[in-house]
Protein backbone atom coordinates (compact mmCIF):
# COMPACT_ATOMS: atom_id res chain seq x y z
CA UNK A 1 0.00 0.00 0.00
CA UNK A 2 1.69 2.85 -0.97
CA UNK A 3 1.67 6.14 1.14
CA UNK A 4 -0.03 9.78 0.86
CA UNK A 5 2.68 12.04 -0.36
CA UNK A 6 3.86 14.83 2.12
CA UNK A 7 1.62 17.62 2.29
CA UNK A 8 2.77 21.65 1.88
CA UNK A 9 3.48 21.68 5.38
CA UNK A 10 5.33 18.85 6.31
CA UNK A 11 7.82 20.15 2.86
CA UNK A 12 8.09 23.71 4.50
CA UNK A 13 8.90 21.91 8.14
CA UNK A 14 11.73 19.49 6.35
CA UNK A 15 13.56 22.44 4.66
CA UNK A 16 13.48 24.67 8.02
CA UNK A 17 14.55 21.59 9.39
CA UNK A 18 17.47 21.27 6.87
CA UNK A 19 18.24 24.67 7.15
CA UNK A 20 18.73 24.70 11.00
CA UNK A 21 21.03 21.38 10.74
CA UNK A 22 23.52 22.86 8.35
CA UNK A 23 23.62 26.13 10.27
CA UNK A 24 24.99 24.54 13.34
CA UNK A 25 27.11 22.42 11.34
CA UNK A 26 29.03 25.70 10.15
CA UNK A 27 29.12 26.68 13.31
CA UNK A 28 30.67 23.65 14.69
CA UNK A 29 32.72 23.19 11.88
CA UNK A 30 36.80 24.61 12.10
CA UNK A 31 37.21 27.51 10.67
CA UNK A 32 40.35 29.19 8.62
CA UNK A 33 41.81 31.18 11.88
CA UNK A 34 41.47 28.15 14.11
CA UNK A 35 44.69 26.65 12.27
CA UNK A 36 46.51 29.42 12.31
CA UNK A 37 49.60 30.42 15.51
CA UNK A 38 47.92 32.13 18.24
CA UNK A 39 49.64 35.84 17.38
CA UNK A 40 47.94 35.95 13.93
CA UNK A 41 44.42 34.93 14.94
CA UNK A 42 44.78 37.99 17.86
CA UNK A 43 45.39 40.40 14.44
CA UNK A 44 42.58 38.96 12.64
CA UNK A 45 40.03 39.10 15.41
CA UNK A 46 40.79 42.99 17.22
CA UNK A 47 43.07 44.35 13.77
CA UNK A 48 44.80 48.25 15.55
CA UNK A 49 42.72 50.91 14.68
CA UNK A 50 45.66 52.25 12.28
CA UNK A 51 44.98 49.02 10.19
CA UNK A 52 41.04 49.52 10.38
CA UNK A 53 40.79 50.64 6.54
CA UNK A 54 38.24 54.11 6.57
CA UNK A 55 37.59 54.87 2.95
CA UNK A 56 37.56 59.14 2.23
CA UNK A 57 38.92 61.41 -0.23
CA UNK A 58 42.43 62.63 0.03
CA UNK A 59 41.67 66.28 -0.38
CA UNK A 60 44.33 67.44 -2.47
CA UNK A 61 43.03 71.04 -3.88
CA UNK A 62 41.54 73.93 -2.30
CA UNK A 63 38.11 75.03 -3.99
CA UNK A 64 35.76 77.97 -3.39
CA UNK A 65 32.70 79.73 -4.92
CA UNK A 66 33.01 82.99 -5.61
CA UNK A 67 36.49 84.21 -4.69
CA UNK A 68 39.41 82.18 -2.74
CA UNK A 69 39.75 82.60 1.24
CA UNK A 70 42.17 85.31 2.19
CA UNK A 71 46.24 85.26 3.28
CA UNK A 72 46.82 85.70 6.85
CA UNK A 73 49.75 86.76 8.11
CA UNK A 74 49.84 85.59 11.31
CA UNK A 75 53.38 86.77 12.26
CA UNK A 76 56.22 88.91 10.51
CA UNK A 77 59.07 90.99 10.47
CA UNK A 78 61.32 92.27 8.11
CA UNK A 79 62.65 88.88 6.20
CA UNK A 80 60.95 86.60 8.52
CA UNK A 81 56.81 85.87 7.79
CA UNK A 82 54.45 82.99 8.84
CA UNK A 83 51.58 82.81 6.22
CA UNK A 84 48.83 80.56 6.29
CA UNK A 85 47.15 80.63 2.25
CA UNK A 86 49.66 81.88 0.83
CA UNK A 87 49.59 81.03 -2.80
CA UNK A 88 51.82 80.72 -6.23
CA UNK A 89 51.69 80.59 -9.45
CA UNK A 90 54.13 80.53 -12.48
CA UNK A 91 56.52 81.14 -9.91
CA UNK A 92 55.24 84.18 -8.75
CA UNK A 93 54.29 84.16 -4.98
CA UNK A 94 50.88 85.73 -4.17
CA UNK A 95 49.43 87.48 -1.54
CA UNK A 96 45.59 87.71 -1.24
CA UNK A 97 43.55 90.32 0.49
CA UNK A 98 40.85 92.66 0.77
CA UNK A 99 43.03 95.47 2.40
CA UNK A 100 46.64 95.37 1.40
CA UNK A 101 47.24 98.72 3.80
CA UNK A 102 47.58 95.53 6.28
CA UNK A 103 50.27 93.89 4.30
CA UNK A 104 53.73 94.42 4.96
CA UNK A 105 55.76 96.15 2.60
CA UNK A 106 57.27 93.49 -0.27
CA UNK A 107 60.57 94.45 0.27
CA UNK A 108 60.27 93.21 3.81
CA UNK A 109 58.87 90.03 2.71
CA UNK A 110 60.41 88.86 -0.34
CA UNK A 111 63.42 89.59 -2.85
CA UNK A 112 64.81 88.19 -6.06
CA UNK A 113 67.43 86.29 -4.04
CA UNK A 114 70.46 87.54 -5.83
CA UNK A 115 74.05 87.33 -4.33
CA UNK A 116 74.28 89.57 -1.79
CA UNK A 117 77.03 92.52 -2.76
CA UNK A 118 77.67 95.43 -1.03
CA UNK A 119 76.70 99.05 -2.45
CA UNK A 120 73.42 100.88 -3.25
CA UNK A 121 73.09 99.28 -6.70
CA UNK A 122 73.36 95.78 -5.19
CA UNK A 123 70.91 96.53 -2.69
CA UNK A 124 68.47 97.97 -5.17
CA UNK A 125 69.05 94.77 -7.60
CA UNK A 126 67.73 92.33 -4.94
CA UNK A 127 64.68 94.26 -4.66
CA UNK A 128 61.44 92.56 -5.76
CA UNK A 129 59.31 93.38 -8.42
CA UNK A 130 55.65 91.80 -10.28
CA UNK A 131 57.56 89.24 -11.82
CA UNK A 132 58.46 87.94 -8.07
CA UNK A 133 55.69 88.89 -5.66
CA UNK A 134 51.98 90.40 -5.98
CA UNK A 135 49.42 91.53 -3.59
CA UNK A 136 45.85 90.74 -5.11
CA UNK A 137 42.78 91.00 -4.58
CA UNK A 138 40.22 88.14 -3.88
CA UNK A 139 38.03 89.54 -6.83
CA UNK A 140 41.74 89.42 -9.33
CA UNK A 141 42.70 86.37 -7.27
CA UNK A 142 39.36 84.54 -8.70
CA UNK A 143 40.35 85.52 -11.98
CA UNK A 144 43.74 84.56 -11.82
CA UNK A 145 43.28 81.03 -10.30
CA UNK A 146 39.84 80.14 -11.40
CA UNK A 147 37.94 77.72 -9.16
CA UNK A 148 40.58 76.12 -7.32
CA UNK A 149 44.40 75.60 -6.20
CA UNK A 150 46.33 72.72 -5.33
CA UNK A 151 47.24 72.32 -1.36
CA UNK A 152 50.83 72.03 -0.35
CA UNK A 153 50.02 70.90 3.24
CA UNK A 154 51.32 70.95 6.59
CA UNK A 155 53.85 73.36 7.34
CA UNK A 156 56.81 74.87 4.95
CA UNK A 157 60.23 76.75 5.36
CA UNK A 158 60.54 78.68 2.02
CA UNK A 159 64.06 79.44 1.87
CA UNK A 160 64.14 82.56 -0.45
CA UNK A 161 68.25 82.55 -0.67
CA UNK A 162 70.61 82.05 -3.31
CA UNK A 163 73.02 79.79 -2.05
CA UNK A 164 75.97 82.18 -1.45
CA UNK A 165 75.69 81.43 2.71
CA UNK A 166 74.06 78.14 2.56
CA UNK A 167 76.64 76.19 2.88
CA UNK A 168 78.21 76.46 5.84
CA UNK A 169 77.54 75.32 9.17
CA UNK A 170 76.96 78.83 11.12
CA UNK A 171 74.99 80.59 8.45
CA UNK A 172 73.07 76.87 8.27
CA UNK A 173 72.22 76.81 11.72
CA UNK A 174 73.01 80.04 13.90
CA UNK A 175 71.10 82.07 11.43
CA UNK A 176 68.79 79.67 8.81
CA UNK A 177 67.25 77.31 11.56
CA UNK A 178 67.96 79.71 14.30
CA UNK A 179 65.73 82.96 12.18
CA UNK A 180 63.53 80.00 11.19
CA UNK A 181 62.98 78.42 14.72
CA UNK A 182 61.96 82.20 16.64
CA UNK A 183 59.61 83.20 13.99
CA UNK A 184 58.06 80.07 14.23
CA UNK A 185 57.52 79.78 18.33
CA UNK A 186 56.10 83.09 18.24
CA UNK A 187 52.74 81.11 17.85
CA UNK A 188 53.80 79.48 21.04
CA UNK A 189 54.52 81.05 24.06
CA UNK A 190 53.78 78.28 26.42
CA UNK A 191 57.31 75.99 25.31
CA UNK A 192 58.28 74.53 28.18
CA UNK A 193 61.81 74.30 29.94
CA UNK A 194 62.37 70.72 28.77
CA UNK A 195 61.41 71.52 24.74
CA UNK A 196 57.63 70.52 24.99
CA UNK A 197 55.87 72.63 22.33
CA UNK A 198 51.90 72.48 20.69
CA UNK A 199 53.98 73.61 17.09
CA UNK A 200 53.90 70.25 14.37
CA UNK A 201 57.07 69.98 12.86
CA UNK A 202 58.32 71.18 9.77
CA UNK A 203 57.41 69.26 6.76
CA UNK A 204 58.89 70.39 4.16
CA UNK A 205 61.90 73.09 3.35
CA UNK A 206 61.80 74.15 -0.04
CA UNK A 207 64.81 76.29 -1.78
CA UNK A 208 63.17 77.88 -4.27
CA UNK A 209 66.91 78.75 -5.58
CA UNK A 210 69.09 75.93 -4.52
CA UNK A 211 70.04 72.86 -6.61
CA UNK A 212 69.82 69.95 -4.40
CA UNK A 213 74.31 69.17 -4.61
CA UNK A 214 74.75 72.44 -2.85
CA UNK A 215 73.10 72.65 0.74
CA UNK A 216 75.86 70.42 2.70
CA UNK A 217 78.59 72.39 4.67
CA UNK A 218 82.33 70.82 4.53
CA UNK A 219 81.98 69.53 7.96
CA UNK A 220 78.99 67.33 7.49
CA UNK A 221 76.96 69.25 10.50
CA UNK A 222 74.31 70.84 8.54
CA UNK A 223 72.38 67.47 7.49
CA UNK A 224 72.53 66.42 10.64
CA UNK A 225 70.92 69.56 12.37
CA UNK A 226 68.38 69.01 9.89
CA UNK A 227 67.54 65.45 10.03
CA UNK A 228 68.01 65.41 13.79
CA UNK A 229 65.46 68.63 14.25
CA UNK A 230 62.64 67.17 11.82
CA UNK A 231 63.29 63.70 11.02
CA UNK A 232 60.33 63.26 8.55
CA UNK A 233 60.92 66.42 6.64
CA UNK A 234 61.32 66.27 2.90
CA UNK A 235 63.31 68.89 0.90
CA UNK A 236 62.23 70.77 -2.70
CA UNK A 237 64.94 72.74 -4.47
CA UNK A 238 64.97 74.68 -7.73
CA UNK A 239 64.12 72.17 -9.91
CA UNK A 240 60.86 71.05 -7.80
CA UNK A 241 59.72 74.77 -8.15
CA UNK A 242 60.46 74.89 -11.76
CA UNK A 243 58.52 72.02 -11.64
CA UNK A 244 55.39 73.87 -10.40
CA UNK A 245 56.04 76.87 -12.28
CA UNK A 246 56.16 74.93 -15.49
CA UNK A 247 53.17 73.28 -14.91
CA UNK A 248 51.26 76.89 -14.93
CA UNK A 249 48.71 75.50 -11.80
CA UNK A 250 48.09 77.62 -9.17
CA UNK A 251 49.53 75.98 -5.77
CA UNK A 252 48.76 77.30 -2.07
CA UNK A 253 50.51 76.74 1.11
CA UNK A 254 48.30 75.90 4.07
CA UNK A 255 51.32 77.31 6.49
CA UNK A 256 54.54 78.64 5.53
CA UNK A 257 57.32 80.57 7.29
CA UNK A 258 59.06 82.51 4.25
CA UNK A 259 62.76 83.36 4.70
CA UNK A 260 64.63 85.92 3.34
CA UNK A 261 67.92 87.42 3.82
CA UNK A 262 68.24 90.52 0.99
CA UNK A 263 64.28 90.95 3.02
CA UNK A 264 66.02 90.79 6.72
CA UNK A 265 68.95 92.84 5.78
CA UNK A 266 66.60 95.81 5.63
CA UNK A 267 65.59 95.71 9.56
CA UNK A 268 66.62 97.45 12.45
CA UNK A 269 68.01 94.36 14.57
CA UNK A 270 69.93 93.39 11.87
CA UNK A 271 71.64 96.87 11.24
CA UNK A 272 72.52 96.45 15.05
CA UNK A 273 74.09 93.33 14.96
CA UNK A 274 74.65 92.00 11.34
CA UNK A 275 72.52 88.80 12.17
CA UNK A 276 69.90 88.15 9.61
CA UNK A 277 68.60 85.87 12.52
CA UNK A 278 67.79 89.39 14.34
CA UNK A 279 64.82 90.53 13.44
CA UNK A 280 62.81 87.58 14.91
CA UNK A 281 64.13 88.39 18.12
CA UNK A 282 61.40 91.28 18.31
CA UNK A 283 58.92 88.87 18.38
CA UNK A 284 56.53 87.18 21.10
CA UNK A 285 57.91 84.13 22.77
CA UNK A 286 59.86 82.44 25.97
CA UNK A 287 63.04 82.23 27.21
CA UNK A 288 62.79 78.51 26.28
CA UNK A 289 62.04 79.05 22.69
CA UNK A 290 65.17 76.96 21.65
CA UNK A 291 64.89 74.03 23.64
CA UNK A 292 62.69 72.20 20.95
CA UNK A 293 65.95 71.91 18.49
CA UNK A 294 68.69 71.74 21.04
CA UNK A 295 67.00 68.56 22.65
CA UNK A 296 66.21 66.95 19.42
CA UNK A 297 69.72 67.89 18.25
CA UNK A 298 71.66 66.62 21.70
CA UNK A 299 68.96 63.33 22.12
CA UNK A 300 69.95 62.51 18.37
CA UNK A 301 73.81 62.52 19.38
CA UNK A 302 72.66 59.97 22.11
CA UNK A 303 72.68 62.15 24.97
CA UNK A 304 69.73 63.23 27.51
CA UNK A 305 67.89 66.63 26.76
CA UNK A 306 68.72 67.69 30.70
CA UNK A 307 72.19 67.15 30.18
CA UNK A 308 74.25 70.25 30.77
CA UNK A 309 71.55 71.58 33.08
CA UNK A 310 72.06 72.94 36.49
CA UNK A 311 74.57 74.70 39.15
CA UNK A 312 75.73 72.73 41.32
CA UNK A 313 77.31 69.93 38.83
CA UNK A 314 81.11 69.54 37.97
CA UNK A 315 81.79 72.84 35.53
CA UNK A 316 82.56 71.73 32.02
CA UNK A 317 85.32 74.27 30.28
CA UNK A 318 85.96 73.39 26.76
CA UNK A 319 88.75 75.52 24.71
CA UNK A 320 88.35 75.19 20.92
CA UNK A 321 91.30 75.48 19.38
CA UNK A 322 92.49 76.49 15.89
CA UNK A 323 95.87 76.09 16.53
CA UNK A 324 95.99 73.72 13.45
CA UNK A 325 93.55 75.42 11.72
CA UNK A 326 96.37 77.90 9.63
CA UNK A 327 94.24 81.32 10.01
CA UNK A 328 92.89 83.06 12.98
CA UNK A 329 94.96 81.41 15.31
CA UNK A 330 95.89 82.50 18.93
CA UNK A 331 100.03 83.40 19.29
CA UNK A 332 101.28 80.22 20.15
CA UNK A 333 103.27 81.22 23.62
CA UNK A 334 99.92 82.42 24.77
CA UNK A 335 97.99 79.57 23.48
CA UNK A 336 100.29 77.67 25.80
CA UNK A 337 100.03 79.30 28.61
CA UNK A 338 95.95 79.59 28.22
CA UNK A 339 96.40 75.57 28.38
CA UNK A 340 98.59 75.70 31.09
CA UNK A 341 96.23 77.92 33.54
CA UNK A 342 93.10 76.09 32.21
CA UNK A 343 95.16 73.08 33.21
CA UNK A 344 95.43 74.17 37.06
CA UNK A 345 91.78 75.10 37.72
CA UNK A 346 91.15 71.13 36.91
CA UNK A 347 94.02 69.98 39.13
CA UNK A 348 92.94 73.27 41.46
CA UNK A 349 89.53 72.98 41.96
CA UNK A 350 87.98 69.46 40.30
CA UNK A 351 87.24 71.14 37.08
CA UNK A 352 86.43 68.97 34.03
CA UNK A 353 88.74 71.05 31.22
CA UNK A 354 88.65 70.25 27.46
CA UNK A 355 91.32 71.28 25.19
CA UNK A 356 89.82 70.04 21.72
CA UNK A 357 90.42 70.77 17.94
CA UNK A 358 86.83 70.91 15.94
CA UNK A 359 88.15 69.09 12.60
CA UNK A 360 89.39 66.43 14.51
CA UNK A 361 86.42 65.55 16.25
CA UNK A 362 83.14 63.38 14.98
CA UNK A 363 79.42 65.20 14.55
CA UNK A 364 78.56 63.24 17.49
CA UNK A 365 81.48 63.99 19.74
CA UNK A 366 81.40 68.15 19.43
CA UNK A 367 77.69 68.03 19.77
CA UNK A 368 78.01 65.49 23.17
CA UNK A 369 80.94 68.24 24.31
CA UNK A 370 79.21 71.17 23.60
CA UNK A 371 75.73 69.55 25.61
CA UNK A 372 77.57 69.20 28.51
CA UNK A 373 79.93 72.31 28.39
CA UNK A 374 79.09 75.34 30.92
CA UNK A 375 81.74 77.36 29.98
CA UNK A 376 83.29 77.54 25.98
CA UNK A 377 86.05 79.18 24.62
CA UNK A 378 88.01 79.98 21.83
CA UNK A 379 89.45 82.47 18.76
CA UNK A 380 86.43 84.07 16.05
CA UNK A 381 85.64 80.87 14.22
CA UNK A 382 83.04 77.99 13.29
CA UNK A 383 84.42 76.06 15.91
CA UNK A 384 82.12 77.89 18.68
CA UNK A 385 79.26 77.42 16.67
CA UNK A 386 78.51 74.46 19.31
CA UNK A 387 77.51 76.84 21.28
CA UNK A 388 74.06 76.35 19.91
CA UNK A 389 74.07 73.31 21.68
CA UNK A 390 74.62 73.95 25.12
CA UNK A 391 72.37 74.20 28.06
CA UNK A 392 71.32 77.84 29.03
CA UNK A 393 71.83 78.15 32.72
CA UNK A 394 73.03 80.97 35.30
CA UNK A 395 76.57 79.88 34.61
CA UNK A 396 76.72 79.23 30.99
CA UNK A 397 78.93 81.50 29.40
CA UNK A 398 81.18 81.75 25.58
CA UNK A 399 84.63 83.57 25.55
CA UNK A 400 85.54 84.58 22.70
CA UNK A 401 89.12 85.88 21.56
CA UNK A 402 89.29 88.42 18.91
CA UNK A 403 92.41 90.60 17.71
CA UNK A 404 92.57 94.00 19.56
CA UNK A 405 90.21 96.15 18.43
CA UNK A 406 88.57 93.81 16.39
CA UNK A 407 85.11 92.64 16.93
CA UNK A 408 82.23 90.67 15.07
CA UNK A 409 78.45 90.04 16.38
CA UNK A 410 78.12 86.36 15.17
CA UNK A 411 78.49 84.75 18.32
CA UNK A 412 77.65 87.13 21.11
CA UNK A 413 74.24 87.76 19.42
CA UNK A 414 73.98 84.02 18.99
CA UNK A 415 74.88 83.46 22.75
CA UNK A 416 72.91 86.78 24.12
CA UNK A 417 69.85 85.00 21.88
CA UNK A 418 69.99 82.05 24.16
CA UNK A 419 69.84 83.66 27.15
CA UNK A 420 73.25 82.61 28.11
CA UNK A 421 76.43 85.43 28.83
CA UNK A 422 79.74 86.36 25.98
CA UNK A 423 82.52 88.04 26.63
CA UNK A 424 84.41 89.43 24.29
CA UNK A 425 88.73 89.89 24.77
CA UNK A 426 91.18 91.88 23.32
CA UNK A 427 94.48 90.08 25.02
CA UNK A 428 93.59 90.82 28.37
CA UNK A 429 90.81 93.58 27.94
CA UNK A 430 87.07 92.06 27.94
CA UNK A 431 83.68 93.53 27.32
CA UNK A 432 80.73 92.01 27.62
CA UNK A 433 76.97 93.18 26.69
CA UNK A 434 75.29 95.80 26.84
CA UNK A 435 78.91 97.45 26.65
CA UNK A 436 79.64 96.07 23.54
CA UNK A 437 82.02 97.95 20.48
CA UNK A 438 81.62 98.17 17.25
CA UNK A 439 81.94 95.92 14.88
CA UNK A 440 85.43 96.10 12.90
CA UNK A 441 87.20 93.99 10.66
CA UNK A 442 90.56 95.70 11.82
CA UNK A 443 94.22 93.97 10.17
CA UNK A 444 95.08 91.38 12.33
CA UNK A 445 91.64 90.01 12.65
CA UNK A 446 92.24 87.14 10.68
CA UNK A 447 95.74 86.11 11.32
CA UNK A 448 97.75 83.85 13.07
CA UNK A 449 99.04 86.71 15.56
CA UNK A 450 96.04 87.01 18.23
CA UNK A 451 97.27 87.69 21.71
CA UNK A 452 95.41 86.64 24.81
CA UNK A 453 96.53 87.17 28.78
CA UNK A 454 95.43 83.82 30.13
CA UNK A 455 95.09 84.96 33.61
CA UNK A 456 92.46 87.62 32.21
CA UNK A 457 90.67 84.65 31.02
CA UNK A 458 91.09 82.51 34.09
CA UNK A 459 89.58 85.60 36.51
CA UNK A 460 85.95 85.37 34.27
CA UNK A 461 86.08 82.08 34.38
CA UNK A 462 86.32 82.51 38.23
CA UNK A 463 83.92 85.20 38.35
CA UNK A 464 81.45 82.87 36.43
CA UNK A 465 81.13 79.99 38.23
CA UNK A 466 81.17 81.63 41.15
CA UNK A 467 77.69 82.06 40.13
CA UNK A 468 76.48 78.31 40.75
CA UNK A 469 77.46 79.19 44.90
CA UNK A 470 75.24 82.58 44.91
CA UNK A 471 72.33 80.68 43.45
CA UNK A 472 72.85 77.99 45.59
CA UNK A 473 72.87 79.88 48.90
Amino acid sequence: MSSAPPTRRELIFAAILFLLCALLSHNNAPSISDSLPKFVTDTIASPPASQVHNPHKVETRLSWGASPPETNILSHVPGWTIFDKLYILKGIVYVVSDDPSNVPDIRFMYSKALNIAEGKEAEDSRLPDASDIQVISPKQAAKLFGTGAHVIDGVSLLVNDPPQFITHYYHWSAELWFGFWRTYTSLDHGISADGNTTLPPARRILFNHLDNSRWRDYASMNEWVLRSSFPSAIMEFSRDWDDRTEMGRPFVFERVVVADRSAAMLGYNYARYQRTAGPPNALPGNMNWWQPIRNNVVEFAGLSGDVGGGTTSTPVITYISRQEWGRRMLRPQDHARLVDALERLRDEHGYEVNIVTAEKMSRVEQIRLAARTTIMMGVHGNGLTSLLWMKPTPRSTVIEFFYPLGFAHDYEYTTRALGMVHYGFWDAESFTSPNLPLPRYVEGFQGNDIPIDADAVVAVVMQRLSLSEEVDD
